[in-house]
């Protein structure tokens, strides 16, 4: 008989509903039946540890049922199953069923000796009684009701990522070009039929690759919707991984259009809000009317985004787009819609209730590429909500609309994310004012990379739309209605310093008293390259973002010939290519990986390969065919021990590439590297300190946290002890570089040079104002500033320091 454990936020509910479980069978056919609730007797909450214990207790050769109430009970049982016997874990499933009835069903069924798959079905149906009665049944959209099939087929689906939303976009929009009304079946999953010409119905059928679909059609055009969704499959319904610049292209490509790259800003506000405010809006007569408009308003603003992004960015990039086009036509959607505002729903309602439910059931599929499209119909549900705001409510700003917003503004965010970073026209803001904490998010780097001014760690302080505000991130402060002279001054003087420091840019970075430090740049793109003034390479290309885009691991060649444009855009100058570096919050869409109760500490860099090698062999082939030709280095990420490293090693020397005579080194990013970096680095060529993972793992502050990100500060004490050690105990030959976040601030770069770093890499706008600073830089004296600063108290005051003494 299986066991079943009960896991809530309350122990009287729990043992409440055990209770009343118990009733319904004689007590000796009673399965073992464990609770983990609450904190204790009267506190609410959950426990993982608690968790383990109960399903140990539950145990049985038949298998366990863990039934659970909401939010963090899942998250506790998941982890639960990372502390129990491996051999236990298989045989335990977790429940979405309802608590109470799917507890009461469980136990009855349970007591007949049935399967654990048995118990689980009957779990699962524990609504369905109390349904029928009250005839309040949701309504079954997984199959759709068609005409009876005039002709079908099958097919097999072979992108890496199955029906995701740009495939599925490609045939909804196909489908629906024909008079023919066309199902989808999943022979492998047995899902379905649904209607084809429906995204959000294709999407999350969640056809994977490898995946037979049945086709099905009827109407007067069924036999040639067939041939054309037969050619579409042929072709992998167009979804082909990017094609990678020609070295010829790289070299020709003129510069991006950048920020100013300065560190103040004046403006007036454009203020984002988290969430679009509806609490002012006001229903009309015609609601249904008002839907209507907001929708062709929204897409009218995805056309124009769509078309601004191709050009300023790429197709690529701008086919996501596309897909959240589609969903603004979406047949289903539209229907349930325009369903709840005839029954009386507002138009914001409406659309929020059907769009949440289809994000959710986004998030609940099982593979992770797929769960991230919730972020699309999120997108799109926020922009139809602020089409609705117009003319009813105050208005809501989409950062990413051009359009919506003045010229020389300053984006007041909430938080940022890296899609707003990469999207928004760096040309047309003057600035960003992040209200979260927090320099090391990915959304930071990326509009520091783009030269875009940015403070962060602004608060709460009120702003209101329009109204004049000023920035200085030297000081992080932020002023509403500021000295407007004051700031023009400052950046008058700022715009001369950084033209004086790219005019000296191609000259090395020699300090007063006579060290050159090489200052290079990191690199996402080939044309991140290009646009690096002044930068002696680089020294930090990041793969994983080179090749971001691609739904297909690309080959040797492919990979040799990014590379070779990258090192073109750089003029042979040497660069450091840092081997796949995913996991966290870095996925590849080719390489998707399981749900991890904390990825941060689970599967990232080198140890995602160890299980997938021949990825990492196919990437070390092509950085030493470009080796041959031009200076390579080669580091590993995420590397925490001496076995790691050698492993590395054997893949690199399996290939021959001590002939070839490529540097090796690795990256410091764990504190336990940094403490034993004198084995790790035994017989390499350099280590390279990645300081933003280095600082977040140090502080135990997750810098996506808005909520703990203003822990996860570079300059932190802690984390400047961790780099002096890892300077003072490298093997002799070896050298130290700093890639992180860090050697972007000029300050601090002259800081990493004190403390002993010989070579820098920061984003590209930030090369001459970094070259700049270390020429003014006495590092005999500004030694005695870094030993100070080690034993400092904070990094505000580490901050301080710098201002006043170095």
């Amino acid at each position: 008989m299986i066991g079943i454990v009960v896991v809530s936020h309350s122990r009287a509910l729990a043992e409440a509903a055990v209770g009343l479980a118990s009733e319904m069978v004689a007590e000796g056919d009673r399965p073992v039946i464990a609770v983990a609730a609450g904190l204790d007797e009267t506190t609410f909450g959950t426990d993982a540890a608690a968790v383990a214990e109960a399903i140990g207790t539950a145990d049985s050769p038949d298998g366990v049922l863990v039934l659970l109430d909401l939010g963090s009970a899942i998250l506790s049982a998941e982890l639960a199953l990372e502390f129990v016997d491996p051999e236990i874990a298989e045989r335990v499933k977790l429940s979405s069923a309802p608590l109470v009835e799917g507890l009461v069903a469980a136990v009855v069924t349970a007591s007949t000796g049935a399967s654990l798959d048995a118990v689980i079905t009957e779990a699962s149906r524990g609504l369905a009684g109390k349904q029928d009665h009250l005839g309040d049944s949701p309504a079954v959209v997984e199959s759709a009701p068609v005409a009876a099939e005039s002709a079908a087929m099958e097919i097999a689906v072979s992108n890496e990522h199955g029906l995701h939303a740009r495939p599925a976009a490609k045939l909804v929009a196909l489908v629906n070009g024909f008079d023919a009304a066309v199902t989808l079946t999943d022979l492998d999953t047995g899902r379905g039929p649904v209607d084809a010409g429906s995204l959000s119905m294709v999407a999350t059928l969640n056809v994977q690759q490898g995946h037979r679909l049945r086709v099905g059609a009827s109407g007067p055009d069924a036999d040639a919707a067939l041939q054309a969704i037969s050619a579409l499959a042929d072709r992998a319904f167009d979804d082909a991984p990017a094609q990678p610049v020609a070295e010829t292209e790289s070299q020709t490509t003129p510069p991006s259009a950048g920020g100013s790259g300065l560190d103040v800003a004046i403006g007036p506000a454009v203020v984002v809000d988290a969430s679009v405010d509806l609490s002012s809006y006001v229903r009309s007569a015609d609601e249904q009317k008002r839907s209507d408009e907001a929708r062709a308003a929204a897409s009218a603003g995805l056309a124009r985004l769509r078309d601004d992004t191709a050009q300023r960015v790429g197709a690529a990039e701008a086919a996501i787009f596309e897909a959240q086009l589609s969903l603004l036509d979406d047949p289903t959607q539209l229907k349930l819609i325009s369903q709840a505002i005839t029954d009386g729903s507002s138009a914001p309602d409406a659309w929020h209730n059907a769009f949440d439910e289809l994000a959710t059931t986004f998030e609940g599929l099982d593979d992770a590429y797929q769960r991230e499209r919730a972020q699309d119909v999120r997108s799109v549900r926020d922009r139809v909500l602020r089409a609705l705001t117009r003319g009813t409510a105050v208005p809501a700003v989409d950062p990413l609309d051009v359009a919506g917003y003045p010229e020389g503004g300053i984006l007041v965010v909430p938080e940022l994310d890296a899609a707003t970073a990469a999207g928004v026209d760096a040309g047309r803001v003057a600035g960003i004012a992040v209200r979260a904490a927090g320099t090391t998010g990915h959304g930071v780097i990326v509009a520091r990379s783009r030269g875009i001014p940015l403070v962060t760690g602004i608060g709460d302080v009120a702003v209101a739309d329009g109204v004049l505000v000023g920035f200085d991130a030297r000081d992080g402060s932020f002023v509403v209605q500021p000295d407007e002279a004051a700031f023009r001054a400052a950046i008058g003087t700022r715009t001369a310093e950084r033209a004086a420091a790219l005019a000296d840019a191609d000259q090395p970075a020699v300090t007063v008293d006579g060290q050159t430090i090489a200052v290079l740049a990191n690199v996402g793109s080939v044309q991140d390259a290009v646009d690096a003034r002044g930068a002696d390479g680089s020294g930090l290309v990041r793969t994983e973002v080179l090749f971001g885009n691609w739904r297909q691991p690309p080959t040797v060649e492919e990979q040799a010939q990014v590379f070779r444009a990258v090192a073109g855009a750089l003029g042979g100058k040497p660069i450091t290519i840092r081997t796949w570096d995913i996991g966290g919050d870095k996925p590849l869409p080719f390489l998707p990986q399981e749900r991890e109760a904390n990825p941060f500490l689970g599967e990232r860099g080198i140890r995602v390969f160890r299980r997938r090698p021949e990825l990492l062999r196919d990437q070390l082939k092509a950085i030493c065919q470009v080796a041959t030709e031009t200076q390579v280095q080669v580091m590993f990420p995420m590397v925490t021990t001496a076995e790691e490293v050698a492993w590395a090693l054997e893949q690199l020397g399996a290939i021959g590439t001590h002939s070839w005579g490529v540097k090796v080194g690795i990256m410091v990013e764990v504190p336990a590297a940094a403490l034993r970096i004198a084995s790790l680095a035994d017989g390499l060529d350099f280590v390279s300190i990645g300081t933003n993972d280095l600082t977040q793992y140090t502080t135990a502050s997750d810098r996506g946290n808005t909520n703990v990100a203003a822990l996860a500060d570079a300059l932190d004490p802690a984390v400047l002890q961790l780099i002096d050690r890892v300077v003072r105990g490298v093997p002799a030959g070896v050298e130290v570089a700093v890639c992180g976040d860090l050697a972007s601030d000029p300050d601090a770069a002259a800081l990493l040079a004190a403390l002993g770093v010989h070579e820098l890499s920061a984003v590209g706008p930030q090369v001459p104002l970094v070259k700049a600073r270390l020429r003014q830089t006495d590092l005999t004296a500004a030694a005695a500033v870094a030993a100070k600063a080690l034993s400092l108290p904070s990094a505000a005051d580490v901050r301080a320091l710098l201002q006043a003494e170095l």
